[in-house]
């Protein structure tokens, strides 16, 4: 009888143990399972090396880098579609209800990175600045002589804001990609590049070296006073055309999107962040003085 007991009670208890196990796999975790991160290719090396630096750190994970324009990322974000996606540009008023009520959160940017939308010539143009005066008169030329990397992208959308314009109100030739903008700027010596930096601000690698070397940035003149979009630029965000990266997730838990925004904005992202060439939003040099 005691025998029959035990093997009655021993039968619950694997059941019970099968069903924790199975609630604990279904259980939220940001140090295993997949996640696809949709970003605009204007600031898609930064989002990788912050990929590779989190899947290093938790080998459980597993993250996909998709290119996808700016606007068509947001949408899919409020269409359940993707988990998170990268930002730049403000939201409008109602972008934000919109979030809100489809995402059912509250909208809160988590802000990882200072990159800059810069205007580049061929290395051997006799052009060595461009005023905002210029930049706007050009966008309604028809002329075009301004190449974006395509609509719906990330530098489109963010040199309208600034110039509280609409895209679809400006004027501008296409060469999708912004690394085939650099290519083939020198075919179009008449032209202006308009390209995301962190499209070659990587410091030492060789591909982003060889796209430096083909073209020259332009310093923004504003008031008759030159700004460049180099480090100092970006941390005091003096040069007009700063733009703060941001995610968005629309995941309610601390699953492996938040996980991975959290160690995003930490100091080991951030310096991730900075050997991109980019200015961490969360962490600044500091000088100590000694006495």
């Amino acid at each position: 009888m005691r025998n029959s007991l035990k093997i009655v009670l021993l039968s619950v208890m694997s059941i019970a143990v099968v069903g924790c196990k199975k609630k604990e796999d279904k259980s939220p975790s940001y140090h295993k399972g997949d996640l696809t991160i949709l970003t605009d290719e204007s600031f898609k090396s930064v989002t990788e090396a912050l990929a590779d630096g989190y899947m290093i750190n938790y080998p459980e994970t597993h993250i996909k880098i998709v290119t996808q324009k700016e606007d068509l990322a947001f949408l899919d974000l409020l269409k359940d579609k993707a988990r998170i996606t990268v930002m730049s540009r403000d939201l409008t008023p109602e972008e934000k209800k919109t979030y809100e009520e489809q995402v059912d959160l509250k909208f809160l940017p988590a802000k990882f990175a200072a990159d800059a939308v810069v205007f580049v010539v061929p290395k051997d143009s006799p052009k060595q600045s461009i005023s905002m005066d210029e930049i706007k008169a050009g966008l309604e030329s028809e002329s075009k002589n301004f190449i974006f990397d395509g609509t719906n992208s990330s530098n489109l959308n963010f040199v309208a804001q600034k110039l509280k314009k609409q895209p679809k109100d400006l004027k501008f030739s296409i060469i999708p990609g912004n690394q085939n903008i650099i290519e083939e700027l020198g075919r179009y010596p008449d032209k202006i590049g308009v390209i995301g930096l962190n499209t070659f601000s990587r410091p030492y690698d060789k591909t982003s070296e060889r796209l430096r070397e083909m073209v020259k940035v332009l310093p923004v003149e504003v008031g008759g006073k030159l700004y460049t979009s180099d480090n100092e630029g970006l941390r005091k965000m003096t040069y007009p055309f700063t733009r703060v990266l941001y995610f968005l997730t629309n995941e309610g838990n601390f699953n492996i999107a938040n996980g991975f925004i959290r160690y995003s904005c930490t100091q080991l992202g951030q310096m991730i962040v900075q050997k991109e060439g980019l200015q961490p939003y969360n962490i600044f040099k500091r000088e100590v003085q000694m006495r």
